[in-house]
């Protein structure tokens, strides 16, 4: 499992329609597409996380 602190690289193939959706909101956040990304994968892990759904394994 990579460090939480270390970023890693990830080739995700999405629609135009779905990239032009993102850069647009992005755009009205004052982000880039790949930063708007991240942000709203991160809202969606704190959610399920808050929500009890989401139990993460021991090490």
């Amino acid at each position: 499992m990579a460090a939480a602190n270390e970023k890693k690289q990830l080739l995700l193939r999405i629609s135009g329609q779905l990239y032009n959706d993102l850069a647009a909101w992005a755009e009205d956040d004052f982000r880039s597409v790949n930063g708007q990304i991240e942000y709203l994968l991160t809202q969606c892990v704190k959610e399920r996380k808050k929500s009890g759904r989401y139990v993460p394994k021991e090490e």
